[in-house]
């Protein structure tokens, strides 16, 4: 993984790159219902993302890519089928994250929160709504603000 996360152990690097199959699961999950346009949705997020960012959280995404298939496919078979169980398990695997948040320097702990916002909310659309697109429904509209990670205030020198 790239210098991004110099500040953080293997361990902690390790636990970041989950955020984004744990977050696909999450929302495309949240209905009870694994829904292939929302799954296909965070595979082609994720790869789009490690070569189109300008910044260098592009290499993060880009380390993501390389397994995002294999490690969404391998959170839906091991976790509950039940999905408030399911939920709360990918939930506390989240707020995990908040500590080792808490290591990036700012401008790139509020850079790498936002895009998992946006990630969770690019899923969510994916399915439902007019023609499938803009759509959110009201079980993954309640976990798309990701409750379980600290809010990140906006860093007022990062590039947008």
């Amino acid at each position: 993984m790239s210098e991004y996360f110099k500040n953080l152990n293997q361990e902690e690097r390790e636990l970041l790159k989950e955020a984004i199959p744990l977050i696909a699961v999450l929302i495309s999950g949240a209905d009870g219902d694994f829904s292939k346009s929302e799954l296909d949705s965070a595979k082609k997020i994720t790869h789009i993302r490690s070569y189109n960012l300008k910044s260098d959280i592009k290499a993060f995404y880009k380390d993501v890519d390389e397994d995002i298939v294999e490690k969404i496919n391998h959170y839906i078979e091991i976790l509950p089928n039940g999905v408030h169980q399911r939920n709360e398990l990918i939930s506390e695997k989240l707020a995990a994250l908040n500590p080792i948040l808490e290591k990036i320097d700012q401008p790139k702990r509020y850079n790498l929160y936002k895009g998992f916002l946006s990630f969770a909310e690019h899923i969510a659309k994916a399915s439902g709504g007019v023609l499938g697109f803009f759509g959110i429904q009201s079980e993954e509209a309640k976990w798309i603000t990701l409750p379980m990670i600290h809010p990140i205030p906006h860093y007022e020198d990062e590039e947008e």
